[in-house]
């Protein structure tokens, strides 16, 4: 392997040594976020959305790949918790699937952002399952240092994308209550209560509660648009939505792993940057090809 992968097989059995090599290669590289990245518009350029692909790195290898061949101008932006809950043909999936991705978002720092789910703020805020501290150990044999690295990693990434074509991307929900002008400025300063809400909060359609924040519903959804100027939201979090939009098709779930194949399939969507967005019409819904498939041993 050189200083980044070129593949995701390469990190299923990387060494120690190696490890270490990458580590401080994408800790000199991967750029530090803040909570909210705005993307520019980019005429005829398309952002590639992909949900909670928690180790799935056999279904980002095909997701990745499409991105490497778009458009120049186009984007891959993650919704959070590409972590825990690997499948198990996927070995330490968590491991390879974040590695990943740093390495692609090292490589390529204009096009590339990776927000923050619950499952990557689970040092500050925790979450369960949280099966790469065991994926590092039985990997590296290590107790640890590398898997503190590799959070920390996973930790410099945003919370939240807003478009210039409308759409805005979390990993779970929005700031609610009465919000400040510009509306960007409620991204300064994250409490704790708030990133809950961020990324925790469940939408009312769905039928999951997981109790760490409240459920936000139509009503809340049309005051944030109205404050905001937004008409799309994209997010993960919520399996059970996975391709549905509600809300008049102005908030869809996505998610990218075969893990919740079952509600809705193995999706991403294409979003337009160059032209507004008004509702889900303006999606390209992609149905990726691992859907259905499990896979031998892995490499």
């Amino acid at each position: 392997m050189g200083s980044l992968p070129e593949r995701p097989e390469e990190l299923v059995a990387l060494p120690a040594s190696e490890a270490d090599r990458l580590l401080a290669e994408l800790e000199r590289t991967v750029p530090r976020r803040p909570a909210l990245v705005e993307v520019e518009a980019r005429p005829g350029a398309r952002a590639l959305v992909f949900g909670d692909s928690h180790g799935d790195w056999r279904t980002t290898a095909e997701l990745t790949a499409a991105f490497r061949g778009a458009e120049a101008t186009s984007i891959l932006l993650g919704l959070g918790d590409y972590i825990d809950r690997s499948p198990e043909d996927c070995g330490p999936g968590s491991v390879v699937n974040a590695l990943w991705l740093l390495s692609l978002e090292a490589r390529w720092p204009d096009r590339v952002y990776l927000l923050q789910g619950n499952h990557e703020l689970a040092r500050r805020l925790g979450a369960q399952p949280h099966t790469l501290p065991r994926e590092c150990e039985e990997l590296w044999h290590d107790r640890g240092a590398r898997y503190d690295r590799v959070m920390a990693l996973l930790e410099r990434g945003p919370i939240a994308a807003a478009t210039a074509s409308g759409a805005y991307l979390a990993h779970a929900g929005f700031p609610r209550g009465e919000l400040p002008r510009p509306w960007t400025t409620a991204f300064e300063t994250l409490t704790d209560e708030a990133l809950l809400e961020l990324t925790w909060a469940e939408c009312a359609a769905s039928r999951l509660r997981r109790g760490a924040a409240e459920p936000w519903d139509e009503d809340d959804l049309a005051r944030f648009r109205a404050a905001s100027g937004i008409a799309l939201v994209l997010r993960g979090h919520d399996p059970d939505l996975t391709g549905r939009p509600v809300y008049d098709g102005h908030a869809v779930t996505l998610h990218t792993c075969r893990l919740y194949e079952r509600y809705g399939g193995v999706i991403a969507a294409w979003l337009p940057l160059g032209a507004p967005v008004g509702d889900a019409r303006g999606l390209t819904i992609w149905h990726l090809p691992t859907e259905g498939r499990t896979f031998g041993p892995v490499p």
